[in-house]
């Protein structure tokens, strides 16, 4: 009954009732929304709205010391703290003073509590931020990221009112621009890509001032959007939301400074490897996540592992022991799992204690889930004294049998990032509940403490990306591989044909966002046609043959014919392909008979060839026993000689013949991971139709030395890609798109 009615109260503050059923699973943090909802009702008299549910719920699932939180909750039930922004303010304030008594004058100071915005600071806020992109605004108008506006008048007034101040960017914009024309509805004009050596690594846009073309460079976080505007500075990690203080805070701030020299949105990138698993990583993954990086453009200033600071880690284990901080448990892994395990019998086990047996951990002398190194605190999940160190009894593929203990991500993580001085610590979205424990371990140690910054994962539709699943996939034999090109790895995306370039262009299209985004294939397609479009030079393919013999072909020998490798632009080339006697055409570009609206080879109903200047006609169809179209006679005429046809059709003339794969969506539905959807599981949901290979497709001879990765488009079929399968004489090619998007897909 109890169940019932917190799952009614649940519900009655705004939550829906699985995120209501979920949070009932939380013994923790259901104890605490229901005391939180109990007081608020009791302050206000009457049902609690949405809005203040929804802070109340904020404020249960991330308050740490309930011993505050009949504070908090007047405040909010009085509507003293009404915004997300104030929220955060207030559990700032809290955690950062867990001792002291509150000083009341300071924390409504601290958290904007009475602080009036009026419309006229609005005003000349979002003033400022449009001069200071005038000449920017100007040139791209409506194209122009208006949140880019909002974020700096928001970060000039951080307690107005958001919707206030989009209303008055809406306004001053629209004075500035006048409405919108049909030229700001059409898309956006593409623009050549830089070369790295011509930008530094920046951005050149060209701005219009004064009549005179300017070229303004562009660092990369100038051109990030969303959360990159929220980093903070360097030396200022403790303005972050949630950072944790402590007497050694500002010194080590301020080494932490003098060590990088104050680098941070112009300084260096590290990329580095979470090796603290031994059972999981191979190096083989590694060199191919270094790969995926290099190719899509990216260079790290250094690539480090965790493995590198193993001697370190170990060290600090036994100082966090030692402070009272760690302790050898005895607990198996089953007995640790679910929402609200038992507290450990060996928690307070004296400190000499828990050193003797984690050396001896070190030395081998427990077997595997007999003993961990637990650490003393509770995550914001709920999670009590999660792991530090465990019991593995595999080699290291970097350090080989020198360990038989590994450290796990919630103590290695942020102790590696002190160790490299790093200042953003970029990770996704599923780690926000480490990050209480992250900043607890560096302080527990009195190390340098940076900050963890989380965004959302880009997921798309038709696809699963969870590793786990796709190597149920591989296990299943319904993809080949991680590279398999029906997949969205990219190392499979890589393998299909799409340029790195498309991939950067759809991320940067996307934007970095805390929230979980899931995107539409088609989408990214688009942005592959785009690159592919300039880049990708002509060529001509047949899939189903039909032989085509010209009984007054004009010439004693072939002819060379001279194609553009981009017909658009006759500057990037030509290439030379044979003419002869005897063509191939798709089997599609003939009917005996026709229905209305088809343009293409039929009787009385002649064709141009590409590029030839020649049309041709038919005057015979050769058929087999079976009564199945074998080849074609036909007669030709110069172009230019008579009436214009209908239609021009591809062909190809002593082709090599190739095979062809032609890729569709894995699975049939848009969740195939959502249970509503497929019942049956994902695996139950494949496309038998995501592949079809075509083994005897001619490719006129002009990509005879194509290289793997090598990429054509076939006129009139798509974009192909030349398969690293392919073999002397044997090329392997796979559609990475059609030309156009396929108006039958949803």
């Amino acid at each position: 009954m109890e169940a019932l009615d917190s799952l009614s109260l649940f519900t009655g503050l705004g939550l829906s009732e699985h995120k209501a059923r979920e949070t009932l699973k939380n013994t923790a943090l259901s104890a605490q929304l229901r005391e939180a909802a109990t007081q608020a009702q009791q302050t206000l008299g009457c049902t609690i709205d949405k809005a203040t549910g929804t802070l109340l719920y904020g404020l249960a699932s991330r308050l740490r010391d309930p011993r505050r939180l009949s504070f908090l909750v007047s405040y909010i039930a009085n509507r003293k703290i009404h915004t997300e922004t104030q929220l955060s303010a207030a559990l700032e304030y809290v955690r950062s003073h867990p001792l002291d008594p509150i000083n009341t004058m300071v924390f409504e100071q601290e958290c904007g509590v009475g602080v009036v915005v009026t419309p006229e600071q609005i005003e000349e806020a979002v003033e400022a931020a449009i001069n200071r992109h005038r000449p920017q605004l100007l040139v791209e108008r409506y194209r122009f990221n208006m949140g880019l506006l909002m974020g700096e008048a928001r970060a000039a007034l951080k307690w107005a009112d958001g919707k206030m101040i989009k209303h008055e960017v809406d306004m001053q914009v629209l004075h500035l621009l006048g409405p919108k024309t049909e030229t700001d509805l059409e898309k956006k004009p593409k623009v050549a890509k830089a070369r790295p050596e011509e930008t530094d690594r920046r951005t050149a846009k060209d701005v219009v001032e004064n009549g005179e073309t300017v070229v303004q460079t562009l660092s990369l976080m100038e051109q990030l959007r969303g959360e990159a505007l929220k980093f903070h500075k360097p030396g200022e990690n403790y303005k972050t939301p949630g950072y944790v203080t402590t007497p050694h805070t500002m010194d080590l701030l301020k080494q932490h400074l003098e060590i990088t020299g104050g680098q941070a949105n112009n300084g260096i990138c590290f990329l580095r490897f979470d090796d603290t698993n031994p059972e999981k990583e191979e190096a083989k993954f590694f060199t191919a996540i270094c790969d995926m990086v290099a190719w899509l453009g990216y260079i790290p200033y250094k690539v480090t592992y965790a493995s590198n600071y193993f001697d370190q880690l170990y060290a600090w284990a036994e100082e966090l022991i030692r402070r009272g901080q760690a302790y050898v448990c005895h607990q198996r892994g089953e007995e640790l799992k679910g929402h609200n395990p038992l507290p450990s019998p060996w928690r307070d086990r004296p400190t000499e204690e828990s050193l003797l047996l984690f050396e001896a951990m070190r030395k081998g002398k427990f077997a595997e889930g007999e003993a961990t190194l637990r650490m003393k605190l509770v995550m914001e999940d709920g999670k009590m004294d999660p792991v530090a160190y465990r019991v593995k009894y595999t080699p290291h593929h970097r350090t080989g049998d020198t360990w038989c203990i590994y450290p796990t991500y919630d103590y290695t993580h942020c102790l590696c990032d002190s160790i490299e001085h790093i200042t953003h610590s970029l990770c996704t979205k599923e780690f926000q509940a480490r990050r209480s424990s992250y900043f607890w371990l560096c302080n527990a140690l009195d190390v340098y403490c940076p900050v963890q910054w989380e965004y959302g994962r880009l997921n798309l539709h038709y696809a699963v990306v969870s590793k786990r699943k796709i190597l149920q996939l591989v296990a299943a034999g319904a993809v080949r591989d991680w590279d398999d090109p029906r997949l969205f790895t990219l190392t499979a995306l890589r393998r299909r044909g799409f340029p790195p370039e498309a991939i950067n262009n759809f991320c940067a299209r996307v934007g970095v966002t805390v929230a979980q985004t899931t995107m539409e294939p088609h989408l990214l397609e688009a942005c592959v046609r785009d690159v592919l479009n300039d880049t990708a030079p002509r060529a001509m393919a047949v899939l189903e043959p039909l032989q085509v013999v010209i009984t007054n072909f004009p010439a004693a020998k072939s002819l060379d014919i001279q194609v553009p490798n981009f017909p658009a632009d006759e500057t990037k080339g030509f290439h030379q392909i044979p003419f002869g006697p005897i063509v191939f055409i798709e089997r599609t570009d003939f009917k005996e008979e026709p229905e209305p609206g088809y343009k293409r080879l039929a009787w009385g109903q002649p064709v141009g060839l590409r590029h030839t200047g020649y049309i041709i006609e038919l005057q015979h169809v050769v058929k087999g026993p079976s009564g199945c179209v074998e080849s074609l006679e036909v007669t030709c005429r110069r172009a230019d000689a008579g009436e214009k046809p209908k239609a021009f059709i591809h062909w190809v003339s002593q082709p090599l013949t190739c095979e062809i794969r032609l890729y569709e969506r894995l699975f049939q539905h848009k969740n195939p991971e959502d249970p509503a959807e497929v019942p049956g599981g994902f695996l139950s949901d494949l496309n038998p139709a995501s592949l079809q290979v075509v083994e005897a497709a001619l490719v006129d001879c002009s990509v005879a030395l194509a290289k793997p990765f090598d990429k054509f488009q076939f006129e009139r079929l798509g974009y192909f890609s030349v398969d690293p399968d392919s073999r002397q004489g044997q090329l392997v090619f796979n559609r990475t798109v059609t030309l156009k998007e396929d108006p039958g897909k949803v």
